[in-house]
C-alpha cells in the first residue's frame, strides 16, 4: 500500500454510503506537509478541499466552518490526521459531533478512522469518555489541592497569584468548553478576578465584566 493511505488497508464496509468527500488541510506557517495531504486527499476522491493556515495567536478556523457549513446529509469530511482537525481532544469531540448532527462523517486517513462505519463511531465513543475523563481528573486535582491550601491555613486575604499550573487549568478548562463560573468556583477565584485575567492574558476568551475594576490581577505566567 502506498504513503498516501498511511499503511490502511481497508476499511470497513461502510454502513451508509458517502455521496461527496471534502477535504480538510490545515498547515502552519513552516509546515512542509500541505503537498502530502493534499495529494492524500485527492488520491481517495475529494472534489474540494478546503486549506488552513495555523496561527498561534487564533483560535478560530475559518476554513473550517466552511467546510462544515457545506456539508449535505451523506457527505464526508477527509483530513490525513486527526490533529489537523483538533485543537485538543475536546474540540475534536465537539467538531465530530457537528458533523454527525449535519448526517455527514469523518474519515482519517493515517489513522484509519471511519465514523461512516461502527467501528469508527465506537472509537469516537471511547474518545469521548476519554476526554469527559480528562475533565473530571482536573477538577479532582485542582478541589484537592484547594482543599490542602485550606487545611494549611491560606484562605482569604489577597487575591490568588495565577501560578503557571494554574493558568494551564484555566486554558484547558475553557478549551474544554467548561463555564466560567464554573472555572472561577473550582480553582477558587470570584468572577470578576477570573474575568480580569482573562481579559489581560487570553485575548481569544475575553469577556468585559460590568462594574469590575480594571486593573488585572498579578499574574505569574511564564
Amino acid at each position: 500500500m502506498s504513503a498516501i493511505t498511511g499503511g490502511c488497508r481497508t476499511f470497513l464496509r461502510r454502513s451508509c454510503p458517502v455521496s461527496a468527500i471534502l477535504g480538510y488541510v490545515r498547515v502552519s506557517t513552516t509546515d512542509q506537509s500541505v503537498d502530502l495531504q493534499t495529494d492524500a486527499l485527492r488520491a481517495i476522491g475529494c472534489f474540494r478541499i478546503w486549506e488552513e493556515t495555523a496561527s498561534g495567536a487564533r483560535r478560530d478556523r475559518p476554513e473550517l466552518e466552511k467546510v462544515l457549513d457545506a456539508l449535505r446529509p451523506g457527505d464526508q469530511i477527509a483530513v490525513w490526521k486527526l490533529d489537523r482537525l483538533g485543537r485538543s481532544l475536546s474540540h475534536l469531540i465537539e467538531t465530530v459531533r457537528r458533523i454527525e448532527e449535519a448526517g455527514a462523517s469523518l474519515r482519517s486517513i493515517s489513522d484509519c478512522i471511519d465514523t461512516s462505519t461502527p467501528n469508527g463511531r465506537f472509537t469516537f465513543h471511547v474518545f469521548g469518555a476519554l476526554a469527559e475523563f480528562e475533565r473530571e481528573l482536573v477538577r479532582e486535582r485542582t478541589l484537592a489541592g484547594l482543599a490542602a491550601a485550606r487545611a494549611r491555613g491560606r484562605v482569604g486575604g489577597q487575591p490568588p497569584k495565577v501560578t503557571p499550573e494554574k493558568a494551564r487549568q484555566v486554558k484547558r478548562m475553557l478549551e474544554d468548553g467548561t463555564p466560567k463560573a464554573e472555572i472561577a468556583q473550582v480553582l477558587g477565584f470570584s468572577r470578576a478576578t477570573l474575568y480580569r485575567y482573562i481579559n489581560a492574558h487570553m485575548p481569544d476568551h475575553r469577556r468585559e465584566v460590568p462594574g469590575a475594576e480594571t486593573p488585572a490581577i498579578r499574574a505569574e505566567v511564564s
